[in-house]
């Protein structure tokens, strides 16, 4: 287990890097996160990833690509829910890369 530190408070992650306890999220944890994954979230970045925390809110999970599509599309709009967007966004990988930004956990169907 490694762990990442924000404002001199180690926050714990599990092997793959997501969070272990989902109560440490915070703004500044997904900065450091998205720095480790050497990106830079935009307002676009944390429109999804509002969006993400608002899906596992009403659903207890983390979604997969196809149906992080089709909610991102359902609540923004087919210009910024649909694949060639979020993996524009989050580097190929939007599903598992944006659940570990939002401080969810790993997507089960993901490897």
């Amino acid at each position: 287990m490694s762990t990442l530190n924000v404002a001199g408070r180690e926050i714990a992650l599990d092997k793959d890097g997501y969070l272990v306890d989902l109560q440490d999220w915070s703004h500044p944890v997904a900065e450091a996160l998205a720095a480790a994954e050497e990106l830079q979230l935009s307002d676009e970045h944390w429109e999804i990833l509002d969006l993400l925390r608002a899906f596992y809110d009403e659903f207890q999970l983390s979604p997969a690509n196809r149906p992080l599509i089709k909610y991102v599309a359902l609540k923004l709009g087919p210009d910024k829910g649909n694949s060639l967007h979020l993996n524009r966004l989050f580097k190929g990988t939007p599903a598992k890369l944006a659940a570990k930004l939002a401080g969810l956990p790993k997507p089960t169907n993901c490897l």
